[in-house]
């Protein structure tokens, strides 16, 4: 089921850059990340919401809530990258140069969480380096 969820997340990452490159032209990168973040913000707690999320708040933790505010601050600091990448770039590059980001998250979930290093993932790993650099180049 994990892959469903997963393959959903690409297919709306793939509609956030047509969308986000559509809707800077002639703005300003770090008013149209504000713009989007807010309709995240509002779509997430309005989820969290009508799910009953927001039910387990009293459990969180200083720890989840430094960890999730860190999380927090990466996403935006990404999208406030993307969004300028995007506006100087063409989608077709910036986007699988983007997701050098898998390729890093495996190689952090490895140094920073213990995770285990298999061959095929090893592979994919290399695979998505190879093809950002050929893009780049």
């Amino acid at each position: 089921m994990w892959w469903i969820y997963a393959l959903l997340s690409a297919f709306f990452a793939a509609l956030t850059a047509i969308f986000a490159k559509i809707g800077i032209k002639q703005v300003d990168t770090d008013l149209a990340t504000a713009v989007r973040t807010v309709v995240v913000l509002v779509l997430a707690w309005g989820i969290a919401f009508f799910r009953g999320g927001t039910s387990s708040m009293g459990s969180l933790t200083k720890h989840n809530l430094l960890f999730l505010g860190l999380s927090g601050l990466a996403t935006g600091l990404s999208w406030i990258f993307y969004f300028k990448a995007l506006q100087l770039g063409k989608v077709s590059q910036v986007a699988p140069i983007d997701k050098l980001s898998v390729a890093l998250a495996i190689l952090f979930s490895i140094v920073f969480l213990g995770e285990t290093l298999t061959m095929k993932t090893a592979i994919g790993a290399l695979c998505i380096i190879a093809g950002s650099i050929i893009i780049i180049l």
